[in-house]
């Protein structure tokens, strides 16, 4: 039980996304001292790097889908309460009361401003007891070095999880209707609604580290990830067609034309001269003006036979897919499963979950 208390407790927290954390750190922190002695000029007198920026770093690298820690939180939190803690001091001369004063209207000040960082308190403490070099710098200290350093961690940040392929900023993209009107995405039109996660976070009145629009999106996962496990047992070679009509790469515009038309089907499959998958092509991607199939082909959903059949569901409701083609491991096709499909299957799988003889048994 002693060893619980080290679990981690955030979401996510796997040794490799801390790993990382560290080298981004390390790397984030270093050069941000270089960076800011170059454009200060040096010296023993001059602060390279303010202690607010090690806190920052590790909300910047250990957390960086944090609303605490995207790019406006970090430069305008430390910059403001940094500023708010200047001025206490200028006026407050009592350094208990000065610092207190300058968390407790740096906390404000960031509230409204949306800039909320933890390391903007620490900020305005040291603009009220950083000793000398502070004082020094007077009104310019919000600006150079804190400003400075915040603004060239973050840049660093960025290049650093662009490298690193993480997400940041942390950018929410609403889920868009493809068809171009004004219904929610058909993934989004069962379940829990938006109204729902805010009345969920009034009752609960309490502040999450997490944004609101992350948050809906969690939930829409975890809503899809109860679906797909209580349905394990359907996997998609139970329910995939296996008598599929394809085209190869050669295939002229007419003659795909002719196949979707003669087989009422919106998407067919398209082969390379292996035999292997290379894309889908439908009525869409023949508006273009093409001699064959293989300059207008799109990627194509796949699945392996043994994939649990409801998995499916976010690329068959994304408004753009109709269908998954079921591959072996060399990309050969071996069946298809469209939207259809899986809708019979789900209607079948909850008739069976409400029979008589089950409620019965």
């Amino acid at each position: 039980m002693a060893f619980r208390l080290f679990v981690p407790i955030l979401a996510g927290a796997t040794l490799r996304e801390r790993l990382l954390a560290c080298i981004g750190a390390t790397i984030g922190i270093a050069l941000t001292g270089v960076i800011s002695g170059l454009a200060m000029g040096g010296g023993p007198h001059v602060a390279l790097l303010v202690a607010p920026m090690g806190a920052s770093a590790v909300l910047l690298f250990a957390v960086p889908s944090s609303p605490l820690a995207q790019p406006w939180s970090i430069i305008g939190g430390n910059s403001i309460s940094a500023l708010v803690g200047v001025t206490v001091a200028h006026f407050v001369h009592d350094p208990v009361i000065a610092s207190g004063l300058a968390v407790a209207l740096a906390i404000a000040t960031m509230s409204f401003t949306r800039c909320l960082h933890p390391p903007g308190g620490a900020a305005a403490l040291t603009a009220v007891l950083g000793g000398p070099a502070v004082v020094s710098a007077g009104f310019l200290f919000p600006f150079v070095p804190v400003a400075l350093n915040s603004a060239v961690l973050v840049a660093l940040g960025f290049i650093f999880h662009l490298l690193s392929r993480r997400n940041y900023p942390q950018v929410h993209l609403a889920a868009a209707n493809n068809h171009r009107t004004a219904d929610r995405p058909p993934v989004e039109r069962v379940g829990f609604r938006p109204e729902d996660v805010d009345a969920a976070l009034a009752a609960l009145d309490e502040t999450f580290d997490i944004g609101r629009d992350d948050l809906e999106r969690l939930l829409h996962q975890v809503e899809l990830q109860a679906m797909v496990r209580s349905h394990r047992t359907l996997l998609c070679r139970d329910i995939m067609s296996c008598d599929v009509i394809s085209l190869p790469e050669t295939a002229t515009a007419a003659e795909a034309r002719k196949q979707l038309l003669d087989h009422n089907i919106r998407a067919l499959p398209v082969v390379d001269a292996d035999g292997r998958l290379a894309g889908a092509v439908g009525l869409r991607e023949l508006t273009q003006t093409t001699e064959t199939v293989k300059g207008v082909i799109s990627k194509a959903g796949t699945a392996s036979p043994e994939t649990p059949a409801m998995s499916l569901l976010p690329v068959l409701t994304d408004g753009r897919s109709h269908a998954v083609v079921i591959v072996d491991a060399e990309r050969r096709i071996l069946g298809l499963i469209t939207q259809t499909d899986l809708l019979a299957a789900a209607a079948r799988v909850q008739v069976a979950d409400k029979s008589p003889l089950k409620a019965l048994a």
